[in-house]
């Protein structure tokens, strides 16, 4: 287990969460709410991404490579996969909050 990748993903969901709710004002669950929302986005998009990685050819070369760290492909990767997963997740929740307070 890498934790520099998982601090990577943590960050970069955060940031990712609150990157999405301030562009979709609409669907914004407020600071909090988007760092979480991101941060939990974040780790499961970025240890999908992992699991799916793993399996091919450029997995064998990166974790080769990733004997002496984390080389710089495996940290845009992180940070991108992160930060969009963080992103997703924030939106997902927000649209659900939103339509249940419509509903009640």
């Amino acid at each position: 287990m890498n934790f520099t990748a998982i601090i990577l993903q943590l960050i970069s969901g955060g940031v990712g969460g609150n990157i999405a709710g301030a562009l979709l004002k609409r669907l914004n669950l407020g600071p909090v709410g988007n760092s979480i929302a991101g941060i939990v986005g974040g780790i499961l998009t970025g240890q999908v991404l992992r699991m799916l990685g793993s399996g091919g050819a450029a997995a064998t070369a990166a974790s080769a490579a990733s004997t002496s760290g984390m080389d710089l492909t495996s940290i845009i990767s992180n940070v991108g996969g992160a930060g969009v997963g963080g992103a997703a997740v924030m939106a997902i929740i927000g649209l659900i909050k939103t339509q249940m307070s419509k509903s009640s």
